[in-house]
């Protein structure tokens, strides 16, 4: 008989071409699909929570699937990283209702964008951090972010193609630190329009070079003008940390 399970996944995206099984290359779905298949024999399909793009990374992205195993959902885990590229890893798993749904019923995400601010770029780092050589303005950056928390209609901040009923969103933080020469964008929200939080990193970007005033976001929030906003940042600064279900305080 079968029984849905939540796996919470842990995922390096740079050789991937997003979350979602795409045409045009490898998919992190895909890849757990294939690692599935290997280890029971079914061919089941795995629901995210969130459709990260290409090349952007997770901590604890997740996503629930229906099977019919034997296997204890804390030994699932140990068997699909036998059979997943190194890139991927399973850290959890758990048995959830089988009315669960990993992406309707989330009720918030933390995402984090890293960004490299010095002269050089890092060859360490240059996978898990957008690279920004001229000096950044951390203070006014992080009093910008601020006018992005509560409850606001964040229609200029959707990429074009997302597909949102609504463009209504609650941020409920958004934090900006610095640890030597890494600036680092925490922000946490109950949803996320399409490209949102690279739209922000982006935005925050120019206010740090002083190209856009540090009112950017308040403007673009009253007027919906995407114009008034900075550049779509590049997926390798983003990363998916955490998402947030019932009883979970964001």
């Amino acid at each position: 008989m079968s029984e849905r399970f939540l796996l919470t996944i842990e995922y390096d995206g740079t050789h991937y071409s997003g979350w979602q099984r795409q045409l045009n290359g490898p998919s992190i779905q895909q890849e757990v699909e294939h690692a599935l298949h290997r280890l029971t024999g079914q061919r089941a399909a795995v629901t995210g929570a969130s459709r990260t793009d290409a090349g952007v990374h997770a901590l604890g992205q997740c996503a629930h699937v229906d099977l019919d195993v034997s296997i204890p959902p804390d030994k699932l885990p140990f068997a699909l990283n036998t059979l997943l590229p190194r890139d991927i890893r399973v850290l959890q798993g758990e048995r959830v209702g089988p009315a669960f749904h990993a992406r309707f019923q989330a009720r918030g995400k933390e995402y984090a964008y890293r960004i490299f601010n010095r002269r050089h770029p890092s060859a360490l780092r240059r996978h898990f951090a957008a690279h920004v050589a001229l000096p950044l303005d951390d203070a006014a950056m992080a009093r910008a972010a601020q006018d992005l928390v509560g409850t606001h209609d964040f229609a200029a901040f959707q990429a074009a193609g997302g597909t949102a009923k609504t463009t209504v969103r609650t941020i409920t933080s958004a934090a900006l630190t610095r640890e030597g020469d890494e600036l680092l964008l925490t922000i946490q929200g109950n949803a996320f329009l399409y490209n949102m939080v690279r739209i922000i990193a982006g935005t925050l970007i120019y206010v740090g070079l002083h190209k856009l005033p540090e009112d950017a976001f308040a403007r673009a929030i009253e007027t919906g003008d995407r114009l008034l906003l900075g550049p779509t940042a590049p997926p390798q600064g983003l990363c998916l940390n955490r998402v947030y279900y019932e009883g979970e305080a964001l």
